[in-house]
Formats: C-alpha cells, sequence, structure tokens
C-alpha cells in the first residue's frame, strides 16, 4: 500500500474549468468563483493512478478533497483483511469533509479505483478563511445545509427508488448531455457500482437485465443504450413493470 501511496502528482493551481465543476459541488453550490477560488487559494489539483492510495485509516485528517475525474472508493480494513466499502465517489462530489472541523484521524482509506484528478483542499487554510471572512462562513452555512438537504434525498431515493430505477439513474447519468443512444462503458467494476447503489452485486445484474426490455445491452464492462428517453423515463420511475 505504501508504494501505490506515492503513486500521484501535484498539479498546477485551479483552472476555469476545475472552479465550473467546483461551484456545482453542494459545499460550494452558489458561491461565486471568486468566493471560490478565494477559499481555496491553498488547494491544488492532483493526479492519481488507478489504484493509487489517497490516505489510510487513523492518517492525520488534515485535508478534504473534491473529484474532478475518476472514481475513488472509501474503505475500512477487516481484522480478516478483507475489505468492507464504505463509499464511492464519482465526479464533482466531495469526500473526507469532517477533516474541515475535526482535527482528528481519517476513520477510512481513501483509494483511487480509476485514473483521477482531484482538488486537495488543506483544512487548516481552510479554517482561516471561513474564520477571517463572515461572508465565506455565511455562504458555508448555506451550502452545508443544502448539502444536508442533498443527503436526505440520496437516502430517500434509496428507499422510495427500486433497484431497477437506480440503476436506470446511475446509467443515465453516465450517458452523453443531448444525445438520444449511447455506448458506454462501466467506470468501475459491478460489485462497486452495487455497492455505491445500495443493493447486492447480484441484485444489480438482475435489474440490468430488466433493463434488456427497454433494449440496454450489456458485455463485460460496456453497454449499450439505444433510446435515452426509454432509461429516463424508468429511472423517474414513469414505466410501473420496473
Amino acid at each position: 500500500m505504501e508504494q501505490k501511496r506515492n503513486n500521484f502528482n501535484r498539479q498546477s493551481s485551479l483552472s476555469d474549468a476545475d472552479i465550473t465543476v467546483l461551484s456545482r459541488v453542494p459545499l460550494f453550490q452558489g458561491m461565486k468563483p471568486d468566493t471560490i477560488l478565494g477559499l481555496l487559494e491553498h488547494a491544488y489539483t492532483m493526479q492519481a493512478n488507478r489504484n493509487t492510495i489517497l490516505f489510510l485509516q487513523d492518517d492525520d485528517a488534515d485535508k478534504f478533497f473534491v473529484l474532478l475525474e475518476g472514481w475513488v472508493k472509501l474503505f475500512r480494513e477487516t481484522n480478516d483483511g478483507n475489505e468492507s466499502v464504505i463509499g464511492v465517489f464519482a465526479r464533482g462530489e466531495s469526500f473526507a469533509e469532517a477533516a474541515i472541523f475535526d482535527e482528528g484521524v481519517f476513520p477510512v482509506c481513501a483509494m483511487a479505483v480509476e485514473n483521477s484528478r482531484i482538488v486537495v483542499i488543506p483544512a487548516a487554510a481552510f479554517k482561516r478563511k471561513i474564520a477571517n471572512n463572515p461572508e465565506y462562513a455565511l455562504n458555508m452555512m448555506a451550502a452545508m445545509s443544502r448539502h444536508q438537504r442533498g443527503l436526505v434525498q440520496q437516502i430517500e431515493q434509496l428507499a422510495v427508488k427500486s433497484t431497477t430505477e437506480r440503476v436506470a439513474l446511475f446509467l443515465s447519468r453516465l450517458c452523453p448531455n443531448n444525445a438520444t443512444e449511447a455506448t458506454i462503458q462501466l467506470p468501475l467494476d459491478k460489485g462497486l457500482i452495487a455497492r455505491r447503489l445500495g443493493m447486492q452485486p447480484e441484485t444489480f445484474s438482475r435489474a440490468l437485465a430488466k433493463l434488456r426490455d427497454v433494449g440496454v445491452q450489456t458485455n463485460g464492462q460496456q453497454v449499450e443504450i439505444p433510446d435515452i428517453s426509454a432509461l429516463r423515463h424508468i429511472r423517474d420511475g414513469n414505466r410501473a413493470a420496473f
């Protein structure tokens, strides 16, 4: 693990495209670009290759992260050497935010499961910015309130949406904007996708099989979607059979 842990490259400061992605993260949503840049003055981007360890359980929690490209999983290692996946994060999602206010240690490990670009935000500098600027503090309070509402909505989706609707939602988010059909590559192995969607791998496979009724075909990690609108109908719960 230690070897893989160093398999990343620190890159340049944030670009305009990076700021656009950050502005959609619930933590910063509603903030002006200049406000985000001010808050993240000491942040930087990093390129992490597949299987790079970002941090280990019990490391000092002195930073948090936003994913610009790729996928990251959070996990714990059990006493018998197995992995327990806690969460899987995609482009435009933040993780390890507890480091903003908690000066403890990370309770989990984090690994890039695909080649990823990540914003690394040092917690100490970030907290100083909030403490010294009331406008930042108010923006953060509003942003965290929105973030909490988003988490509630995610929990509601797990409780209300069927497994097939959740899979349709996941696949539709991978489709290009404004496309009517698409061939996509699953960015994660099916077991990890199932965990992200709150189901067992065999349940995920059954949900994919049900989507054949609207033409969805899978071949390994490749998924062919001939009618994205039909997939979105299922995602939105408009197909009673699902």
